[in-house]
């Protein structure tokens, strides 16, 4: 099982993206899902989280402007990023919570910049 991130790109202060993430397995439903970011000094933390049955938690610091959120049919989890800040800048990816090393993908860059 890997997964794949796509939805990012250049975006100025206040702006919008949203970040999609589709796995190939088939136990993804079971899965407890995660965003995480990688910051330019190569620190990676989650930033949401998304139990099976979609209970959701956030780092301070996006609470209020992320939205997590999955489709179990489709395999899916997306992250909605609203009036985003140059501090949200970074490299996103999905993967289980707590991760699972093999299952990282490539991520998608998301900058935040005017």
């Amino acid at each position: 099982v890997q997964f794949a991130e796509s939805g990012g790109g250049l975006v100025q202060p206040g702006g919008s993206l949203r970040l999609s993430c589709v796995s190939a397995g088939n136990m993804f439903s079971t899965y407890i899902m995660a965003w995480y970011r990688q910051t330019p000094d190569n620190q990676r933390e989650d930033v949401a989280v998304i139990g099976s049955a979609g209970s959701t938690t956030y780092k301070d610091s996006v609470k209020d402007r992320f939205t997590i959120s999955r489709d179990n049919g489709k395999n899916m989890v997306w992250l909605q990023m609203n009036n985003l800040k140059p501090e949200d800048t970074g490299i996103y990816f999905c993967n289980t919570y707590p991760a699972i090393s093999k299952y990282w993908g490539q991520g998608t860059q998301v900058t935040v910049s005017s």
